[in-house]
């Protein structure tokens, strides 16, 4: 019984331990983003190097998902004479879920991945030490620009997305299957509302790239400096960022969607 305790007791501390640690380390990104902002530059080649180079696969993710979404959902509702009803169900199932969740696991599995492996060599290489040494805050020379440029680019890649998707919902159900394009475009903009529907598509974005992004860093500058310790770290930052994702869609839509008018 007694070890029993001691094994409990020493899970909470260690729980507590690492909540602290990522609260610092927020805390500290959130001082250090006025001082980034005051070098734009820098936060521009992160947005580039974050965003642009993740566009293809967000691309060809919205692609196929909208393929799929939409011949998914054809067989569904020509049985009950509903397909006049598809463009409203893509796009809102596009902004309001697909879009931001697919495109933060995405976000997370490519540019989550980089910048963890970045920042982890950069302290393995002890550049981080280094700058220490010059008198120059590593987090809000390095980390800093990176929280913004993520935060930045999230919901662009999630509007991206969700664009993509319709677009090419639109081709298979107009195009190649035969519905009439005139009722996919008009039920579709009377029942989306630009602000319940898109809106807060775009808020969980949002939200979804700061925790991507946070957790990315977090287990780059928090990595063993090792190659196993960064490779580690790259793969727990990808577990992490992509569960808590998932958790705070689900709280976020309880919110958002939870009144009637939702």
């Amino acid at each position: 019984m007694t070890n029993a305790v001691a094994r409990l007791g020493a899970a909470t501390l260690e729980v507590l331990r690492i909540l602290g640690h990522h609260a610092a380390l927020f805390a500290s990104l959130v001082r250090a983003c006025g001082a980034a902002f005051k070098r734009p530059y820098l936060i521009v080649a992160q947005v580039h190097a974050i965003g642009n180079l993740s566009v293809l696969i967000i691309v060809a993710s919205g692609l196929a998902v909208g393929f799929v979404l939409a011949l998914q959902l054809y067989y569904t509702l020509v049985r009950y004479g509903a397909t006049d009803s598809l463009g409203l169900i893509v796009n809102l199932s596009l902004t309001r879920e697909l879009g931001p969740v697919l495109a933060a696991l995405l976000f997370a599995g490519r540019a989550g991945t980089s910048l963890t492996a970045e920042i982890g060599l950069m302290k393995a290489g002890e550049q981080l030490a280094a700058l220490d040494m010059m008198a120059l805050n590593p987090v809000e020379r390095i980390l800093a620009p990176r929280f913004i440029g993520g935060i930045i680019a999230m919901p662009i890649l999630a509007i991206l997305f969700s664009t993509v998707g319709i677009l090419s919902a639109y081709v298979l159900a107009v195009q190649l299957i035969g519905v009439d394009a005139g009722n996919f475009w008009s039920i579709m903009n009377s029942g989306v509302d630009a602000w319940r529907d898109v809106g807060n598509g775009i808020v969980k974005s949002v939200v979804f790239g700061l925790i991507c992004t946070f957790v990315a860093l977090y287990q780059g500058y928090e990595a063993e400096p090792t190659p196993k310790g960064v490779s580690d770290a790259t793969t727990r930052g990808v577990v992490v960022a992509s569960l808590a994702t998932l958790i705070m869609d689900f709280v976020l839509t309880a919110i958002m969607f939870s009144t009637p008018g939702g």
